[in-house]
């Protein structure tokens, strides 16, 4: 954990003017929910709930749940680690390559951990399967019905469904309601990704009642902040002001993979959402990271240390028109 993963423009001297290495969306206009918060600060003099009871209950009446069908969590990583430590020492399946604290929540909390590269062929001891969907760093989605029917396939195993790129895709898949449905499903959602507010750590859990019964139990009091809550209840009452062109943002990243792959030297990863996996045919991911970075103030994410990559691999997210232009022929600069 913390270090390895996108987003360190803190390592740089030159500031970052274009920022390709984290997946939250660029294009947030933050100054209705900024104006707000900043009338709202004596929050900040007082303590939170306890549990955020009160966004766990808008979230529930928004998706038509219980309010006990919706876990409230200090960002999707920390959703990951409350499951992990719900079923410590479990063994658990996860299918790679992928978010990395999946594995390391896991390990803390005794997990024995197969890596998956096929959902077809698993240990039958397996008692938790872990997919992110859209997956991070491919981009890849896995079709709707073929996964409901592998879920009602094992009804024996828990399948922990990290759905944190849901707005980035318009491939079919599973609703809150859906997964409460399910006797095996979690399913993680984000905030953070789809509002661009990772600085304030907002995520959400939606499953049956027995399962979050045992994972808000592990939950530590007060773990979401004061103005997260305000933030919360704010983004959710204004939904529609945020709305996401998810087709036209589909199409740039199709019009960036082209562009990349144009230019020879690249391996360009079919990509379901607006981020999408690039492989070197010559050289490190880690010496056009810092050329990038150093000589145009540009960041993409080294995804050499995703388990299953070699360190020929990248990952961008698509950006504005005129950015996503300037990367490509800065990579062109590299190549040649």
């Amino acid at each position: 954990m913390i270090n390895g993963h996108g987003d360190d423009s803190f390592s740089y001297e030159r500031k970052i003017v274009s920022n390709f290495s984290s997946n939250t969306y660029y294009g947030v206009d933050l100054s209705g929910l900024k104006a707000h918060l900043s009338q709202r600060m004596e929050v900040i003099s007082s303590y939170p709930e306890p549990e955020p009871r009160s966004l766990e209950g808008l979230l529930a009446k928004i998706y038509d749940l219980q309010a006990d069908e919706v876990c409230v969590t200090n960002g999707a990583t920390e959703a990951i680690y409350l499951i992990a430590q719900a079923f410590s020492g479990c063994r658990s399946g996860i299918r790679m390559p992928t978010f990395s604290e999946y594995a390391d929540a896991c390990r803390m909390h005794g997990h024995r951990i197969s890596s998956l590269y096929d959902l077809e062929q698993w240990d039958d001891t397996l008692q938790l399967i872990w997919l992110c969907n859209p997956n991070n760093p491919t981009g890849e989605v896995h079709d709707k019905e073929k996964l409901s029917a592998l879920i009602r396939q094992h009804p024996q195993v828990c399948f922990v469904i990290d759905q944190s790129y849901e707005d980035f895709t318009l491939q079919p898949l599973f609703t809150a309601a859906e997964a409460v449905a399910f006797p095996n499903v979690i399913l993680l959602h984000s905030m953070t990704k789809r509002f661009s507010i990772p600085g304030l750590r907002l995520g959400y859990i939606t499953a049956s009642a027995d399962f979050l019964t045992s994972i808000k139990a592990q939950r530590m009091p007060w773990s979401v902040n004061a103005l997260a809550i305000e933030a919360g209840r704010y983004l959710l009452q204004h939904d529609a002001d945020y709305a996401l062109d998810t087709f036209a943002y589909l199409a740039e990243t199709t019009r960036l993979a082209a562009a990349l792959s144009s230019l020879g030297c690249l391996d360009v990863w079919p990509t379901h959402t607006h981020y999408m996996l690039v492989r070197l045919r010559i050289g490190k991911a880690a010496a056009l990271k810092d050329y990038l970075a150093n000589e145009h103030g540009l960041l993409i994410r080294d995804a050499s240390n995703f388990e299953g990559l070699n360190d020929g691999f990248f990952r961008i997210a698509t950006q504005t028109p005129a950015e996503n232009d300037v990367l490509v022929r800065a990579i062109g600069q590299w190549l040649t």
